[in-house]
């Protein structure tokens, strides 16, 4: 594996209407607070926020498209929501390899989503089964 501690990768991707309505409709989390105006502007929020979930796939995106890449495999993942992700905002989600196992492809990463703003919107850990191109 030519994975080390300290590898970063990153992807940015502005969150659309379209990708909340697409984003509902796949999972069939049809909350208000994501898909009503009026409804999103009487909360704490005082506007529509994307799902908290749309905005960490993006992680996934991240492992399965560049680090650790192909055929990389969730064995698990934390998440904490630290701050909403309102339309329009701009999302970078970042991994970063903490630990690589010597005795099996397992592979630790620091995961994180920050805006335009480089305000933190999601932190977590990643653990996942990479593929072992030794054989």
């Amino acid at each position: 594996m030519d994975l080390q501690v300290g590898k970063t990768a990153s992807l940015s991707k502005t969150i659309t209407d379209e990708d909340v309505r697409a984003f509902a409709q796949v999972t069939g989390d049809h909350n208000p607070v994501h898909l009503d105006d009026d409804f999103a502007q009487k909360t704490r929020f005082g506007r529509r926020i994307a799902h908290g979930m749309l905005s960490a796939s993006l992680i996934s995106a991240v492992l399965a498209n560049q680090l650790p890449g192909q055929g990389t495999v969730y064995l698990s993942q934390t998440l904490q929501f630290v701050a909403p992700v309102y339309l329009g905002d701009t999302v970078t989600a970042r991994v970063t390899v903490t630990k690589v196992r010597e005795d099996k492809p397992i592979v630790m990463l620091e995961t994180v989503c920050i805006n335009q703003r480089d305000e933190t919107l999601i932190k977590g850990e990643a653990v996942v089964l990479v593929q072992d191109n030794r054989q």
